[in-house]
């Protein structure tokens, strides 16, 4: 077995934390507004394979380059960003809005002398009801849609091995569609299926698939096609209720 990724203790991450902290206000000065560290290590739930995920913010006008590498026993991601486009990130509401919006709630600060964290971090819980239910059907087009499509097509071709990949796409995009349903973020990427299942509101169809996905019979296609095919029923009858109508009636041009 390789020796990397190595473990560490937090506090060795700590030691790191501040060693990046320091040569970075050492190089660029005032140009910084704030670091700040998100992720598992701000939500003390880090591991000893965790990474060094941190916010780097700068003055409008000031740019430092993004940086994700691995260095001695550490992969380090270094988010940078200056203010202005950290604010709008904050803010902005994508399919993806509720795996991201942690990263912006949970800011634990390392040099952060204006408090700018603290003054963004309920911004992405601002984000108003029609643009969410905007992207809800946008994303129910874009990524939902295709691939029911192409789990029908695979397994009318009886291409099976495809079946279980699609399942899992599915559940991954319902996934995103719970968190925005609910207005809800996920603590972390690892938990998003064990939080999705406590959310108020989750189509009919999604807990029987993860669960199935889960016991590990991946052989059983016909199984899978089939909990698919509730799942997507569950999923159209959920936006039913919300009044959601992703399928046009007049041609858009």
């Amino acid at each position: 077995m390789l020796t990397y990724p190595a473990p560490t203790t937090r506090e060795e991450k700590f030691e790191m934390i501040n060693t990046l902290k320091d040569r970075l206000l050492a190089v660029h000065g005032d140009a910084i507004l704030a670091i700040g560290v998100y992720g598992s290590i701000a939500l003390e739930t880090d591991g000893p394979y965790s990474d060094i995920e941190m916010h780097v913010i700068t003055k409008d006008g000031s740019k430092i380059k993004t940086l994700e590498f691995v260095y001695d026993k550490f992969k380090i991601e270094l988010t940078t960003n200056n203010r202005s486009a950290f604010l709008e990130e904050a803010q902005e509401v994508d399919d993806s809005w509720a795996i991201k919006a942690g990263a912006f709630i949970h800011i634990l600060p390392i040099h952060d002398p204006t408090l700018l964290f603290e003054q963004i971090k309920n911004l992405p819980l601002e984000i108003s009801d029609d643009a969410r239910r905007h992207i809800m059907k946008e994303f129910m087009v874009w990524e939902v849609y295709e691939t029911v499509g192409k789990i029908r097509n695979n397994y009318s071709r009886s291409n099976l091995n495809y079946i279980p990949t699609g399942a899992r796409d599915l559940l991954w995009q319902t996934v995103k569609l719970i968190g925005l349903s609910n207005k809800a973020y996920y603590s972390t990427r690892a938990r998003t299926l064990e939080e999705s299942l406590q959310m108020d509101s989750i189509p009919s169809g999604y807990r029987e698939l993860l669960d199935f996905m889960q016991s590990g019979e991946l052989q059983d296609a016909a199984k899978f096609y089939y909990l698919c095919e509730e799942l997507w029923t569950g999923l159209n009858e959920w936006y039913a209720e919300m009044k959601l109508d992703y399928r046009l009636t007049e041609l858009p041009i």
